[in-house]
């Protein structure tokens, strides 16, 4: 198994309900992938850097986690098709 980290952001404007259901949606696909989610932090409402589709701010999360090297291809999938979410880096350690 590999040790990999996320950083993602989901849209701010979200209820705290729905910010919450992709968060554990995310951490379920690396669960039932066969992984384990060491820690996850949820860092909060932050200011962009820049404009980000005529937004300036996203709710940031960041997850670590060990999986098989498939998982995080998976992962990235489904972040890109998921609606509520902006960006996303994952990173092997």
């Amino acid at each position: 198994m590999n040790k990999y980290e996320v950083l993602y952001i989901i849209q701010n404007e979200l209820s705290d309900e729905q910010k919450t259901a992709l968060i554990d949606k995310f951490k379920a696909i690396i669960e039932t992938s066969g992984g384990t989610v060491e820690s996850l932090d949820k860092w909060g409402a932050k200011k962009y850097a820049y404009t980000i589709d005529h937004k300036t701010e996203g709710y940031y999360v960041l997850m670590n986690f060990s999986s098989e090297p498939s998982v995080p291809h998976e992962l990235e999938r489904q972040m890109q098709i998921t609606e509520g979410f902006v960006r996303k880096m994952i990173i092997k350690k």
